[in-house]
């Protein structure tokens, strides 16, 4: 399906119309029209692959979405949402929803300290179209609703006034086209060697190379439902990746970790001979089958039968080693008669790769046989159902080869053994598969914090959640057997819902291994011992009991803090203590995607100890959608953010606050206004002793969002406690000297600086990152800053490298509120 129907607004009398397109071979030329479900009758609405609605009624509002056939098979296209609002009913209320953010810790809002405030915001939903819009088969962006008008509030603050912008009014406006991309990095699975050059196909469209690190961006194309993803070693010492990555439709960059599966060592066959390749040589372990190829079977691509040496390369993709997991292509998912898209459970992966011997050509095969071992397969009914798959590159999908059914044993000390036997010509690279489908399926709810205090209103947009499903060994869900499929989702305002399979009958019967990712930053899992804690899990008992939660750690604590493991116990529709989450059956996904917050859940948070953030204009940097075109907007352009950072080294006996206030500098419409405020608490460095580093983030100077006029930044280091400005970079004061004005540091317990248009570098002490994903730019300037290096990207301080200010500090902090109060009563040029 290449073009998907589009939600829609109108109001009653009205039209509309839905538009779908799907390619093939043959070219699809049936389509059939649904209404919540229903198929809508041809005769009455004479629709081909554009269904147009005229006089709309308030009946007709709900989901549409279309299906393509032939005689191939068949394709469903995404649901489009049709909202049909009465006369004189608003699509985009002007009263803002409420919208919490957090204040410095020195601003308490009421006696019971709490320091949050509503600055409000405006959903993105789409606003109801007029009589002469277009047909809305193209990309035109639409009307949404929007900011209309903010205004600027002073909260009393330590004996000061903080400024704050909050939003007044929403209206409809054009909606917002944020660039939607996917980064991330290619390596091998066995030793992270990256893939240099690598090419990138979308589709059979190739569309870039991967960087010498193996680093890629991929701009997705509007209205991509599947992103589907091909990489391609030109040296052929990987296998193709055909990846489905997860990407955020409301904007902003998703990071991927890719790994690709190196190729087998070849060895040499008589092609005069029968010949027999074992599928799968884990260590102890029974191969799963084999690849029988009769003699004869190689094939020139001309048809002429090859009868010299040949070199085969059979590489195969094991599911019962749980490490094989990440490099596996595509979603592992089909499409069935009726064009719904429907997962598989694998039993293993092959590519083959046979060449002649002297030449190095390339060859097919004739019918050749794929024998799989019964006594591998361990739940009986799979026995019936399993079949013979290919990939096809370019959709992401696997298609049917063949069943594969009981057989006879095979020669010598297997004879005694039961095979599962199909039938392939092998005619192009495609990867295979043994697999199942697989219909005991659900939903499993997970949420993302920024923090360990779970506040609702602290969820975290655009994190990458993966679940592997496993297979347990029966009465040790803890040791799986192997794993069976994959999937990831990118969260949204509400969290996300991963499919995952499920039993009702057997708790323990599949279990899912889940992690989450931001910009490449692992977060945290709930702990899972000593003590279980239902509250922080997100789950009430007794069905977390059920759910056998464990961390990754709950055994040892050497092991990482950033997966958990659960059996996936199908809900009992009965019993009223499973009808609330995490768990909800396939069926009821939109039930699971509008479960409120209060509702089961399952958990990963954000480490940040001691960081806070303020922003004037409020922005959250997981939902593009959320930024606002003001002077005073920390991040002027929504399409492109730089994060800069400067390092700050410490002499002193323990850890001390460090914050950044950030004012305009230049520019006449912000000069002396506060853009925002950063606090960061400094790292130890293990190897010097009484030192410790802060890598504090500022406003970058530059072009503010009308780009028409530079302001270079006001911003002062103050770190808290009784500090000492001790020595500052030469380069960075030689710099500042250089480019005029030159901000004064007479106070010698702080740094002020108008911050350097240019991207200085690491030997000044000042870290600049530019990217499409405002956290990966600051997690790789973080990155920059700790280590002290152009390059590096690490997580241990290096406090006496790359560093710009120096200050001492007295082992006695002066106490935080009259610290900050001193702060933000101070002068703008203090």
């Amino acid at each position: 399906m290449v073009l998907h129907p589009k939600a829609k607004v109108r109001v009653a009398g009205q039209e509309v119309t839905f538009c779908c397109k799907a390619s093939g071979t043959p070219v699809p030329k049936k389509y059939y029209w649904y209404h919540n479900g229903t198929m809508l009758e041809k005769k009455v609405h004479r629709y081909g692959s554009r269904l147009t609605l005229r006089g709309l009624a308030p009946e007709q509002a709900g989901t549409y979405h279309c299906k393509a056939s032939t005689e191939a098979g068949a394709i469903k296209s995404a649901p489009a949402q049709l909202t049909v609002l009465a006369q004189g009913q608003q699509s985009c209320k002007p009263e803002p929803e409420p919208s919490l953010v957090e204040l410095p810790s020195e601003c308490p809002q009421d006696a019971a300290g709490s320091r949050y405030y509503n600055v409000g915001r405006c959903p993105p939903t789409p606003c109801a179209g007029g009589p002469g819009d277009r047909s809305g088969c193209g990309a035109e962006a639409g009307r949404c609703c929007g900011v209309r008008r903010m205004e600027m509030r002073e909260i009393p603050c330590a004996g000061s006034l903080l400024p704050i912008k909050v939003v007044a009014e929403c209206g409809c406006g054009p909606c917002a086209q944020p660039r939607v991309l996917v980064q991330g990095r290619v390596t091998a699975a066995d030793t992270g060697e990256p893939l240099r050059f690598g090419q990138i196909f979308l589709g059979g469209r190739k569309v870039g190379f991967t960087g010498y690190k193996g680093s890629f961006t991929i701009e997705v194309p509007p209205d991509t439902q599947r992103l589907v993803v091909r990489f391609v070693d030109r040296q052929q010492r990987f296998v193709d990746a055909v990846k489905v990555l997860p990407f955020n439709r409301r904007g902003g960059a998703v990071y991927q970790e890719v790994k690709m599966l190196r190729k087998k060592e070849p060895v040499e066959l008589d092609g005069n001979r029968s010949n027999a390749i074992p599928l799968g040589e884990a260590s102890d372990r029974e191969p799963v089958g084999e690849l029988v190829l009769p003699a004869g079977a190689f094939l020139r691509p001309s048809g002429e039968v090859f009868k010299g040496t040949v070199k085969a390369s059979v590489t195969f993709l094991d599911p019962r080693d749980m490490a094989t997991a990440g490099a596996a292509s595509s979603d592992l998912s089909f499409a069935d008669a009726e064009g719904e898209i429907v997962p598989l459970r694998t039993y293993g992966m092959f590519a083959v790769d046979f060449r002649e011997g002297e030449s190095g050509a390339a060859l097919q095969t004739g019918p050749v046989e794929v024998r799989m071992d019964a006594g591998q397969v361990w739940m009986p009914e799979h026995l019936q159902k399993m079949k013979l798959w290919s990939l096809n590159p370019e959709t992401g999908l696997w298609e049917e080869e063949g069943v594969l059914r009981p057989a006879g044993g095979s020669r010598g000390k297997r004879e005694e053994r039961t095979f599962l036997v199909g039938n392939l010509e092998i005619r192009e690279r495609r990867l295979f598969n043994l697999d199942v489908p697989e219909d005991r399926r659900c939903f499993v709810k997970v949420r993302a914090y920024s923090n360990e205090k779970f506040n609702p209103y602290e969820q975290l947009e655009g994190v990458v959640i993966s679940l592997i499903n496993l297979e347990p060994q029966p009465g040790y869900p803890a040791n799986p057997r192997a794993w069976g499929r994959f999937d990831s989702v990118v969260t949204g305002p509400n969290g996300a819902c991963l499919p995952a399979f499920c039993d009702s009958q057997r708790p323990d019967a599949y279990s899912a291994y889940v992690t989450a990712t931001l910009g490449g930053e692992e977060l945290e899992a709930v702990a899972s011992s000593p003590k279980l804690n239902p509250n922080a899990v997100g789950v009430s008992q007794p069905y977390l009991g059920k759910l056998g939660y464990r961390r990754l750690d709950h055994d040892d604590p050497n092991l990482k803090k950033t997966a958990f493991q659960i059996n996936v116990a199908k809900p009992d529709p009965n019993n009223v203590d499973e009808t609330n989450g995490p768990i909800y059956p396939y069926r009821s996904l939109e039930e699971c995607e509008e479960a409120p917050v209060s509702a089961n859940h399952l958990r990963f948070y954000r480490v940040e100890v001691d960081k806070y953030e303020y922003n004037v204009v409020p922005f959250k940097e997981s939902d593009l959608t959320s930024w606002t075109g003001d002077y005073l907007s920390w991040w002027p352009n929504p399409q492109e953010f730089r994060a800069c950072f400067i390092k700050v080294q410490i002499e002193g006996p323990q850890e001390y606050m460090v914050r950044s206030r950030n004012v305009g500098g230049s520019h006449p419409r912000t000069r002396g206004q506060l853009y925002g405020l950063r606090d960061t608490r400094s790292v130890r460095d293990m190897l010097l002793e009484n030192t410790s580093g802060a890598c504090v983030e500022f406003k970058c100077s530059g072009m503010l969002f009308d780009q028409s006029l530079v302001d270079r930044t006001l911003v002062s280091i103050i770190p808290q406690g009784s500090c000492q400005r001790t020595a500052i970079n030469s380069l960075l004061r030689e710099y500042l000297n250089r480019h005029p004005p030159v901000a004064e540091n007479n106070h010698t317990a702080a740094f002020t600086m108008l911050a350097p248009v240019d991207p200085l570098g690491h030997n000044y002490g000042i870290y600049t990152v530019t990217d499409q994903n405002p956290r990966l730019a600051k997690e790789i300037a973080i990155g920059r800053c700790f280590d002290g290096t152009s390059d590096g990207f690490s997580r241990e301080m290096k406090a006496d490298t790359g560093t710009a200010v120096t200050f001492t500090c007295q082992e006695r902090p002066a106490g935080r509120e009259s610290f900050f109060q001193r702060l933000l009563t101070a002068p703008a040029e203090a």
